[in-house]
């Protein structure tokens, strides 16, 4: 007979999204004694999720509306991890702004009180004097990265929940890491631009300090520290992992920035896990 589990108080939590980062979180979540529920947009997957004891919703996002019983999936819950990819780079005419408005009108309507948003480090631009960058910076005009400000600014803004926005820089772990895609590459640009990235051990470990520290109503930046140009890094990386190494054209002016996580560190007291 199974072991009963001691679930906390105000202890269930909605993972919108249990894909390559969701799934793995939302495991680590049922670890700590929180109970969880979880979402998915692939039938097939419903399965996998309630292997891992996560309650199981098949819910997905369009500019029409929400798909699925997302009130059942929200209910109870007192904390909501938002981790809904926005897919705008595969399909930049996608209407993202209108999804999350469909879905936070449900939000507001069901027991949430926390919303831990997690974002991108992309709403920031690129720049050739590699600026470094803290949540007070600027933020880009550009098409795409204006669509996630707004997006960000819908859950900020709602007076029915605290909201938290986690900014990630480009995530990666052995089972999905740039190089391997950048492998054999020829005239990629950019090859003196500082390195932004951040493992998906450090991403699921900072997501729980966020919830069990109850640090709400604030933007974060989220970067490991050290910041390698991406020449010698992903030459690096590919050395080691015995690939063909990517070719960068080194005659036109790298554009970048480093991403300063200084107040999560400090914020949460926090040591990077994985360095690069």
């Amino acid at each position: 007979m199974k072991a009963l589990k001691t679930v906390l108080l105000n202890s269930k939590i909605c993972v919108i999204g249990c894909g390559w980062l969701g799934l793995p979180l939302a495991k680590k979540l049922i670890e700590l004694n929180y109970s969880v529920h979880g979402s998915t947009t692939s039938k097939e997957k419903l399965s996998i999720l309630e292997h891992a004891e996560i309650h199981p919703f098949l819910i997905q996002f369009s500019s029409e509306g929400v798909t699925g019983n997302l009130k059942s999936c929200l209910k109870d819950c007192q904390t909501l991890i938002v981790n809904i990819p926005p897919g705008l780079r595969k399909n930049p005419e996608s209407d993202y702004v209108k999804q999350m408005k469909h879905f936070i009108d449900a939000v507001e309507d069901s027991s949430i009180e926390n919303v831990l948003f997690i974002g991108s480090t992309s709403v920031y631009g690129d720049d050739e004097e590699y600026p470094i960058i803290t949540e007070e910076s600027p933020t880009s005009n550009a098409k795409i990265p204006k669509q996630l400000l707004e997006v960000e600014a819908l859950f900020t803004s709602n007076k029915k929940f605290k909201t938290t926005i986690l900014r990630f820089s480009g995530l990666f772990a052995e089972d999905r890491h740039p190089a391997k895609f950048l492998s054999g590459k020829t005239n990629l640009k950019n090859d003196n631009a500082p390195v932004n990235l951040i493992h998906r051990d450090d991403c699921i470990s900072i997501i729980i300090s966020v919830v069990q520290h109850n640090i709400w109503s604030t933007i974060i930046n989220a970067s490991t520290p050290s910041h390698p140009t991406k020449k010698d890094y992903y030459n690096s990386i590919c050395e080691s992992l015995q690939l063909p190494l990517p070719e960068f054209n080194t005659t036109e002016i790298s554009k970048g920035k480093i991403i300063d996580s200084t107040k999560l560190v400090q914020l949460l007291n926090y040591d990077f896990k994985v360095k690069l």
